[in-house]
Parts: C-alpha cells; structure tokens; sequence
C-alpha cells in the first residue's frame, strides 16, 4: 500500500514567517491545482494535513482540497512543533486547529500529523491530547534519529497501534531506508529531493507499506534565503547561529530544481490511497501493539 500524504502551511508560513509576498501565493495555488489535476485525472486520493491556521485565514485552500475529494487531517494549529509545548499547550493548540478545520469542511478530523514529525520519546503524552481531540490516525512518527529529535527506539515502520496512559491510537509512521548503516528516509521532504527517482521508486517496491509526505514548498524551485537570525530562534526555538541558518538554508533547497517533475512522474506511475481508505484495508487486531 502506497499512503499519500501531503502537509499544507505554505499559505500560512508565508504570511506569519516570511515576507508576504503576493507572487508567493499565486505560486502555492498554482502547485496546488497541478497536484489536485493530477491526483483527478489519475483518480487517486490523498491526505492533506493542514494547519489550523490555514482553515481561519485561507479557507478556501482547504476547501478546494477537501471539495476534490481528499481527506483533510491536523497539522497542528499553527505549526509550532509538539516537542516545543507543554502537554496542555499541545491541548489548546490541536483542539483549536481541529475546530477551525472542522467548521470550515464541515466534517470530523480524524488524521493528524505533527510539525517536523515533532512526537518522540519525551512526549509521548501528546498521544493522549490527539485522542482527547477526537484524532484516531496519526502519521508523526519518525523511527530514527533525525536533526529535531525524531523517535529511534519507537521500534515498528509498518502501521502499529500505539497504547498510552489507556488510550489506543492507530500510528503510520514514515518510512526507511537502510543506507551506509544508517536508517534514513526516502519518501518525502528534502530526502525525496535529493534521491533520483529509480531509488526511491526500489524502495517502494521493497515491501507493502509506504508513507509519503510531500509539500508545496519542497516543490518550488525558488528560495526565500537566508533567515535572520531573529526568524530563526522564534521558528526553530534554538540558537540562531551563522551555521544553524546556512545548514538549515542548504537543506531546505537541496534538490527542488526538478521536484516537481518527479513528483508528477510518481503520481502518473504509482496508485497510492489516503489514509482514511488504508485504514479500512488493514485487519487491526493482526497488526503489533506497542506499549508506552
């Protein structure tokens, strides 16, 4: 089963984070309707997890996702990252992003996905502020070490249901890859960029489960450059140093020349389902349990 996944914040990141720029929109609804073309003329259904910002300022982004057809999930509220809040924070945030998603489409948020996969080892707890906001399905579990903590020890990459504090979730967690030794991932964000295709197509292939997570903003050729300094520590809450922003500046752009092109080439080539259709195709008292 191939999952298709994209999150949408461009819209919002671009207002709050960057420069408001009138062209930048025009840019994000321009992808967005090749993606949403794409995805009609193959007849293929995706999840979108977007932030609650998106549904109070840019209703009718989320509206024309969710009118093509598409499960619309959480991506928190407004794209501060779990591992940077407190349990009740992460409450007040995730509750606001699922009421504004759900009066602006008018239906129940069931599928979440935190910020830069931001649910690890020491906040578990988050699972249990997903299911008090009515959240059954997530996909934030990154299993290996990565730049912004990630989830090494979580121990599954196939969907697993998680229990915590008595409470049940049903988790997808992104997919690796082994290479030089080391798990990483190939199937969204700037790793999709910087693998050819073939590559990331083999691992596909390798077994039954792929998760993808795919971005506007992974997609657009153009730079917003260097963060200040300033932009930096109130996005990333650490240390603005020369180093963090060019590291961060070269990943964010690694790649996106043709990102596009191989993403539409996937699309034309792959079936994939959302996560809303794959959880009615997987037996759950056959998958493993996993004990926080």
């Amino acid at each position: 089963m191939n999952i298709l996944t994209f999150d949408i914040e461009e819209w919002y990141l671009e207002k709050h984070n960057h420069n408001n720029r009138s062209e930048k929109y025009k840019e994000f609804d321009q992808y967005l309707d090749n993606i949403l073309s794409i995805l009609d003329e193959r007849h293929l259904k995706g999840t979108f997890f977007c932030v609650g910002g998106m549904a109070r300022e840019y209703p009718e982004v989320v509206r024309r996702i969710a009118d093509a057809g598409h499960e619309i999930g959480c991506h928190s509220n407004t794209h501060t990252w779990l591992n940077k809040m407190t349990q009740q924070e992460c409450l007040e945030d995730t509750r606001a992003a699922v009421d504004s998603l759900e009066q602006c489409i008018g239906q129940k948020i069931k599928s979440y996905r935190a910020p830069a996969f931001s649910i690890g080892e020491n906040n578990k707890w988050a699972f249990e502020v997903l299911a008090e906001c009515g959240i059954e399905r997530d996909a934030s579990i990154f299993p290996a070490a990565r730049d912004f903590g990630g989830f090494p020890h979580f121990g599954h990459k196939t969907p697993v249901l998680v229990h915590y504090n008595g409470i049940e979730m049903k988790e997808f967690p992104i997919c690796m890859a082994r290479l030089l030794g080391k798990d990483i991932a190939y199937s969204g964000g700037g790793y999709f960029r910087f693998f050819p295709l073939w590559y990331v197509e083999k691992e596909m292939a390798k077994g039954n489960y792929s998760m993808t997570y795919f971005h506007i903003g992974d997609l657009l050729p153009e730079t917003n450059g260097v963060m200040s300094r300033e932009d930096y520590e109130a996005y990333f809450k650490e240390p603005g140093t020369l180093l963090n922003r060019y590291k961060r500046f070269i990943k964010s752009n690694l790649g996106k020349k043709g990102a596009m092109k191989k993403l539409s080439s996937i699309l034309h080539s792959h079936d994939f389902v959302n996560l809303e259709e794959v959880d009615k195709m997987i037996e759950w008292d056959k998958v493993g349990k996993v004990e926080m």
